[in-house]
This record gives structure tokens, sequence and C-alpha cells, in this order.
């Protein structure tokens, strides 16, 4: 199998589909692999690095994909790179299925088949290739990093001689894997630390966590899909948990929302009405702006004032810490392409494997 790595071409993107440890795996196994030139750089990953652990350095995309049986990537391809794609070759990376169907269309008319690394499923023998856990993992804790830079305050108590620091309360809002990446990254800042989130499995793991956990009350067993993601909820369930988000706002300094339902806009969790009960100077950290944000006044990509309240609308978190994201991405793709390839055997796409068939929004002609 030979295997191409395409440098990210996407605004913000700093990640690479692939480090330099996982590809020397590769090269072990047997496989090819090729790298666009400068294509881990932005991640703290030199060309020679690469080199040293057996690949190929290309000098454009075309060169990259000459021959290759699979192309690794972060992002979605652009319309360029696309067209650059050949008939057969295997596309792995994050596809935003969502909102690809123009490129789907185009992987498919190129009979090129094309896996959505978001729809990895959330089995036990798939973990290991879950990039939306590992990447939600960066986000949580770099999203505690900017609501602690943009505080006028410390987040920990502190006794000096000028006197006791009381700590920031802070308040995190869906207790996936960046909602406790969140609170343990605030915990170990020193703040006071509360969590919501309607799934019955959140309560334990918040807790467990040292957070106080919020209306316990609202918390169902329904509330959850048998992948473990929250489902939508009704209009009276909706009206509740604001009602429980707005009665616990007003205490908080820091507010981190990473409340997601996958394939749908971020649901409204904070209304510019909660805003105005903030303390002046509070902090918000949307996780969630990308899909619309959990604040009513979220702008993606930029930071507001309303009321008093900063509200950070942050794109694209795990890229600012690319090494380690990278990293973790890149382990999640080496086992997956393991899966595709095991030991000894070709490449397969297998359509009744429940991973493969999963993933696989794009094969023979034809959009899944």
């Amino acid at each position: 199998m030979k295997v191409a790595v395409l440098k990210e071409t996407q605004p913000r993107e700093r990640r690479v589909a692939l480090v330099p440890d996982s590809v020397q795996r590769l090269v072990k196994a047997g496989h090819a692999v090729v790298v666009e030139a400068g294509a881990g750089v932005a991640a703290g990953f030199p060309d020679a690095t690469y080199t040293a652990a057996g690949a190929t350095l290309a000098a454009d995309a075309v060169g990259t994909l000459a021959g290759a049986d699979v192309v690794a990537m972060v992002q979605k391809p652009t319309a360029v790179q696309a067209a650059q794609l050949a008939a057969g070759q295997v596309l792995v990376a994050m596809l935003q299925p969502a909102q690809s169907a123009d490129l789907f269309a185009t992987l498919a008319q190129r009979q090129v088949t094309a896996l959505a690394l978001e729809r990895v499923p959330r089995i036990t023998r798939a973990q290991s290739m879950d990039v939306l856990s590992s990447q939600a993992t960066v986000a949580g804790y770099k999203a505690v990093l900017l609501g602690a830079t943009a505080l006028p305050r410390f987040l920990p108590m502190l006794t000096t001689a000028a006197g006791n620091i009381t700590p920031a309360k802070a308040f995190v809002l869906g207790a996936g894997v960046a909602g406790l990446q969140a609170i343990a990254t605030a915990r170990r800042l020193g703040a006071v630390v509360s969590a919501f989130d309607v799934r019955a499995a959140a309560r334990e793991q918040v807790q467990s966590l040292g957070a106080k956990f919020v209306a316990s009350d609202l918390v169902s067993a329904g509330a959850e899909t048998a992948g473990g993601y929250a489902k939508e909820q009704g209009q009276d369930e909706q009206a509740r948990t604001l009602a429980a988000i707005g009665a616990a706002i007003p205490e908080m300094d820091l507010v981190i929302s990473t409340a997601a339902i996958p394939g749908k806009p971020a649901p409204r969790l904070v209304t510019e009405a909660m805003l105005a009960t903030m303390k002046p100077g509070s902090v918000i950290v949307d996780v969630s702006a990308e899909t619309g944000g959990n604040c009513e006044v979220t702008k993606p990509g930029e930071t507001v004032e309303v009321h008093g309240v900063t509200v950070l609308g942050p794109l694209n978190l795990p890229s600012l810490a690319p090494y380690h994201a990278s990293q973790m991405f890149s382990r999640n793709v080496l086992t997956l392409l393991q899966h595709l390839a095991p030991k000894d055997q070709p490449l397969t796409i297998d359509l009744t494997d429940e991973i493969t068939g999963a993933m696989t929004v794009v094969h023979a002609g034809q959009v899944r």
C-alpha cells in the first residue's frame, strides 16, 4: 500500500494527518509513504523527520498523489485538491458530510472512495480510530486556557501578602470528551468547577473529576443515542434546561460551552438575557462555535462583548496545539489504515464491515 500525506491548505489548519512515528510504523510494515514537502512543519515536524522515518518527500501535491492508494488528510480537500485525486484512490479525512454535497459529487465522478473520519462508529474496537474524541480532548484543554487568558482575574485561590484571592467559578456545559477535559483543566488551574449535561452517564463522570453536577433532576436515561451522544431535546425539555442554566450562570466567572449534536446545529443553551445576569468581566468560550454556537450572541471566529460579558467563538481549537493534536490524530489514522490493510493483506474496502461501511461516504462512483 502506498500512502500519500498532503499538506493542509484550509484556513487555520496547522495539523498534519500522519506524524513521523506513524510513518515509521507503516514503513516497517512494508508500506510506502510519500509526504508533500512542508506538510508537517506547522505542527512541529520538519521534513527531515519524515525522511528519517522512511518517507519519501514530494515537491507538490501532484507528485505526492502519483500512484498513491490512500490519501491521508486532516481537513477535506479543496476543489483543486479534489480534482487532482485519481480513480481508485481512497481518501481518508474529516469530510464534514453534512456540508460536502458538492465535494462528494466530485469524488464520485472521479471514482474516488472517501472515508469520513467523523463517522467512526462508537464501538469498542473502533475507539482507537475516533478522531472526534481525540481532537475534542485538545479543544477542551485549549478552551479553558483561552478563557483563563481573557478573564480579568485569577482562576485559583491565592494567599498573598496583599490578602487572599478567592478562586474563580467555572461552569462547563456538556460533559462529553471536550467538556470532561475542560473540567479537568479548570480544576488543575484551581477553579471551582460545576458542569451540566442531560445524559445520565455524565453525572458520575463529572463528579469523578471533582466538579459539582448541576440540575441532576434533568438527567434522563433517554437523553443519549446508542453511540453516547446527546439527543435533540423537545420543547419542554429545552425550557427546563434553559431554566436550570439560567439559574446557575449568574454566579459563574468562566463558562465553557461544549454541547453538540452530531450532524445538527449546536443547541442554544445561553441566551442574551442570561448574559445580562452575569457578572461584568465574565467570559464565555463557545467551543461549539463552528456549528453555530451554544450561546445566542456567539460569532464564529470572533470575540464579542455583550452586557459586559466577553464571548469567544474560537474555530479549530485543536489546531492551536498542533503538535500533540497531530500525534493523536495520526494514531487514529494509523489504526484505521491497519484495519483497512491488515498485516500482509492488500487494502480492502469492505462495505459489510461495521467500521469501514459506516465511514464510507463515496464508493464506486456513488455517494452513499
